[in-house]
């Protein structure tokens, strides 16, 4: 079975808000960990604005995954030491990867990191970024098994969550 993405519509906001809200139920349950506070981040309205700036992308077909992928590296990312010196042009970030709790475990995930690589190269960029909470030893970890570096942690405040430490990630292209 191929996997599929595409950039998300204004019909898949709903359901990409969905996904939020039950990532943060596993996170409340204890099943997972993000460092994500509901009705803080992600929020519906947080993929909305990203539909609006049109870097929000879509799993295909049932839209059980989504990612916001853009150059914008937040305010943190300055103070990060990275090993891959990039003009900002030639740097891709993804930001809030999700996939949906019930389906986890099929490879989507691993699926939307190529398409994010891939769609990298295809827009010039060498070098690629990302970040997660320090206590996010599964997304650190997932990260890692796919190449990615961490370079640095920093403490920060993540979109109005106090005390948040980033584990800031790389990977050359």
């Amino acid at each position: 079975m191929s996997i599929e993405f595409r950039k998300a519509t204004a019909a898949d906001i709903d359901r990409i808000g969905e996904i939020y809200e039950a990532i943060h139920t596993e996170s409340e349950c204890g099943r997972t960990y993000t460092g994500w506070v509901r009705g803080v981040y992600p929020i519906k309205g947080t993929a909305a604005a990203a539909l609006g700036r049109g870097d929000l992308f879509a799993e295909e077909s049932e839209v059980v995954g989504a990612a916001i992928i853009n150059r914008t590296q937040v305010n943190v990312y300055a103070d990060t030491p990275w090993e891959v010196p990039a003009p900002d042009d030639k740097v891709m970030v993804l930001h809030t990867l999700v996939i949906d709790p019930y389906v986890k475990g099929c490879g989507l995930g691993r699926a939307f990191v190529e398409f994010y690589e891939n769609y990298a190269r295809e827009n010039g960029c060498i070098s690629l970024r990302l970040d997660t909470n320090v206590l996010n030893l599964n997304a650190r970890s997932f990260y890692g098994k796919l190449g990615y570096k961490e370079v640095a942690v920093l403490p920060c405040v993540f979109n109005g969550i106090e005390g948040v430490r980033l584990v800031m990630l790389e990977k050359k292209l």
